[in-house]
């Protein structure tokens, strides 16, 4: 009986210790389009700011060490910005500042600090205007400053990537942001060039006949993303040396019938191919920290697997920090294969278990409220029951 209990005992302690190694645990905190905070446009201060608090202790019951918070959604501002002009998302008019007057960003990073957490700050590189036609655009908004920095394409408003002035303006605001916010990161998604429309061209001619020096179109693309990604990752090591820089890609880098080095996985759309990201020369210079990609899919999906997927990027970190984007709100959805409640167990039992592994993303915040499958429970009670400190990375200094 005795050798039986202490054989509990050392797997509890054993256990215990797996459970408290340093760990990235993470949620997004989506601003655009009111997805997860505030609820909704216009909500008086008081409002947003016990939201805020409400989904932050939801995030910190639940086990996480880190937000992943949208400041930035669409060239607006959920701070007062220099360049850009209040979020429509925040007070209900683009350019409107909260009344009573407050800096969002500010009380949100302090309350992020307070709770031991990390705050990384979110922002969309390109996105200009959400829905042209629809979308409040203030006066001051820099597609009425410089309407030739910019392209219309799908309904949307974006920054023409190949336009220098415009990457130095976006450089320029990333700057701000370090400078004068105590923020843990920087953290910019999938949004480079934006997803294909099928039947309908990116309308970048001009500026690749403009800037193009006789490359082909495709490595042109790619060559701007390069660019832009450099020039932040300088501006951030300049600025404040000890703020990481981390992207969160499409799951994809490209698909192996295209490139021997891609994954087993038949997607339809690549960062490489078709939003000109080319996540791997980025860490192999060491532009960026880390790397989040956005695993959304289940085991055994037709096109991209999880389990292909993960083992893919465990072997293409090149020493650089790997969190995997996990897809919770595919819970609220109608797909069959995420009404299995051991389903986000299984895969974060496959992620603790493959090797370059630093943590996980939960996207977003919102699926949380309603337990999805008791996956609140689970990380509460049994995945993320013990604190994980943060893991260090190593190559930064040490925030004084």
């Amino acid at each position: 009986m005795k050798s039986v209990l202490s054989i509990l005992l050392l797997f509890t302690a054993v256990y215990t210790l797996a459970q408290t190694k340093p760990e990235f645990r993470a949620a997004w905190i989506a601003t655009v389009d009111n997805i997860d905070w505030p609820s909704k446009k216009g909500l008086p201060v008081d409002s947003q700011k016990a939201e805020f608090i409400r989904i932050l202790d939801l995030h910190k019951q639940n086990g996480l060490n880190a937000i992943i918070m949208q400041i930035r959604p669409a060239t607006d501002a959920f701070y007062p910005s220099p360049y850009e002009p209040w979020s429509e998302w925040l007070s209900g008019v683009q350019g409107k500042p909260p009344s009573p007057y407050y800096d969002p960003l500010q009380f949100m990073i302090d309350e992020t600090h307070k709770r031991g957490m990390e705050f990384h700050a979110w922002c969309n590189p390109y996105r200009a205007d959400f829905s042209i036609g629809k979308a409040s655009i203030a006066p001051s908004h820099i597609t009425r400053l410089h309407p030739q920095w910019f392209l219309d394409y799908g309904g949307k408003k974006y920054f023409d990537p190949g336009n220098k002035e415009a990457q130095e303006f976006v450089v320029e605001v990333i700057k701000d942001i370090t400078e004068r916010y105590d923020v843990d990161a920087i953290h910019f998604d999938d949004y480079f060039y934006p997803y294909r429309i099928a039947g309908k061209e990116f309308p970048d001619s001009i500026s690749y006949a403009q800037y193009g020096r006789g490359m082909q179109k495709d490595d042109w693309r790619r060559s701007n993303v390069d660019s832009i990604i450099y020039k932040l990752f300088t501006v951030i090591r300049k600025t404040k040396p000890h703020v990481q820089f981390g992207i969160s890609p499409f799951g994809v880098w490209r698909n192996i019938d295209k490139d021997p080095r891609g994954s087993n996985t038949k997607a339809g759309q690549t960062n490489y191919d078709d939003l000109y990201a080319d996540i791997l020369l980025w860490l192999q210079k060491g532009w960026i920290d880390y790397v989040a990609p956005q695993l959304y899919w289940e085991m055994g999906h037709k096109a991209a697997p999880y389990e292909v997927l993960i083992d893919w990027w465990s072997k293409h970190t090149y020493g650089k920090h790997c969190y995997i984007g996990l897809g919770i709100y595919r819970a609220n959805g109608r797909d069959v294969a995420w009404k299995d409640s051991t389903l986000l167990p299984r895969q974060i039992e496959m992620l603790r278990n493959t090797p370059n592994m630093h943590g996980m993303i939960f996207f977003s915040t919102k699926s949380f409220f309603n337990n999805p499958n008791g996956w609140n429970d689970s990380l509460r009670l049994n995945y993320f029951k013990e604190p994980a400190p943060l893991p260090q990375i190593k190559w930064l200094p040490v925030k004084k």
